[in-house]
């Protein structure tokens, strides 16, 4: 009966985002009605079928709604399986890519590009290298790739305030309509999703996402102890790395386009480790279904809550603290 109810669990949570993606692009301050939402997407297959549909209709479905909800889609999944990939690693549950410092550092580096390098040089590009550097500072000060939690955190929230430091600085040389546009982007949106930006980033954290959910056996052998994980054939330092360079690769083009969007990552594999355990074969494929569907619910609630649109980092932050500290409370004795 269990095997019974977990495989129906799945199916939910993987249809999930498809279902709310549907849903989401007749939702906002101009409604699409499902008839015209069915008459539009069939025109776009076929320009001769059917009744004409408005220009209007055309553009907002395909020039804004589809590009964000698509982006919604692959950055919830994206740091979903980032902060589960991370929490495997180093066996601890309070792990993710914003603790360890990976999303400030790429949010220092995109802010970097943005400013000063305009669009001579993809913002993904250099997000991803002071991601990598993020992560890197946190395990070379750690001085281990296994950490114990204290020393872990201390070591990311010292790095995280460094880039955070870092990327005041460029806002304080940012011209006035730069800083502007960096001040909104930062508290993270997806109102900027363009067809340009999401060819760079939705093919990245697609291969990244994929590749990690193909090392989720892998996950379960890290997991071990460094002595076990050996004598199974593991190269350790190497699978380590390789989650590392793809957490960080996925991390980044997610944070290039939305901005730093805080808590997915360490909410959604707890609330997937609550319904099927800690077997990561279904623990990071499951993440990224959950973590999809969270983002594009959020970004709906920031569309329709008010007359303006309220920045999504915003709305996670403000769900994710609160789920943060009920986690403590529960087993902050037991991870410390």
């Amino acid at each position: 009966m269990k095997n019974k109810k977990a495989k129906v669990l799945a199916v939910v949570l993987f249809l999930l985002p498809f279902l709310l993606t549907l849903a989401s692009l007749s939702i906002g301050r101009f409604h699409i009605p499902p008839k015209d939402l069915g008459r539009t997407i069939i025109q776009a297959i076929s320009p001769s079928a059917g009744p004409e549909v408005s220009a209007a209709t055309r553009d907002i479905l395909f020039r804004i709604r589809l590009p964000r909800l698509l982006l919604a889609l692959m950055a919830g999944a994206a740091l979903s399986v980032s902060g589960a990939s991370l929490q495997a690693l180093f066996k601890n549950p309070l792990v993710n890519e914003y603790i360890l410092g990976i999303s400030f550092g790429a949010a220092f580096g995109a802010a970097l590009s943005l400013v000063f390098l305009g669009k001579n040089f993809p913002a993904q590009a250099a997000a991803f290298v002071f991601a990598l550097g993020a992560v890197l500072a946190v395990l070379l000060i750690s001085g281990r790739f296994e950490s114990h939690t204290v020393s872990l955190l201390l070591t990311g929230v010292i790095v995280s305030a460094f880039f955070q430091a870092l990327l005041s600085l460029v806002e304080f040389f940012a011209s006035p309509y730069a800083l502007q546009s960096l001040f909104f982007w930062l508290m993270g949106s997806l109102s900027l999703a363009t067809w340009k930006d999401l060819s760079i980033s939705l093919p990245v954290m697609a291969v990244g996402v994929a590749a990690l959910i193909l090392m989720r056996w892998r996950l379960n052998v890290l997991s071990l102890s460094e002595e076990e994980a050996k004598s199974m054939g593991v190269n350790v330092r190497r699978e380590k790395l390789l989650v590392i360079l793809l957490t960080s690769m996925i991390t980044a083009a997610a944070t290039a386009v939305a901005g730093v969007i805080g808590w997915i990552g360490l909410i959604v594999p707890h609330l997937v480790r609550m319904m099927v355990g800690a077997d990561n074969r279904k623990v990071v494929p499951l993440s990224a279904a959950l973590g999809a569907s969270v983002l594009i619910i959020a970004d709906d609630i920031t569309r329709v809550a008010a007359t303006f649109e309220i920045p999504i980092g915003i709305l996670t932050s403000i769900i994710g603290i609160p789920f943060f500290i009920i986690l403590l409370r529960r087993s902050g004795k037991v991870w410390l």
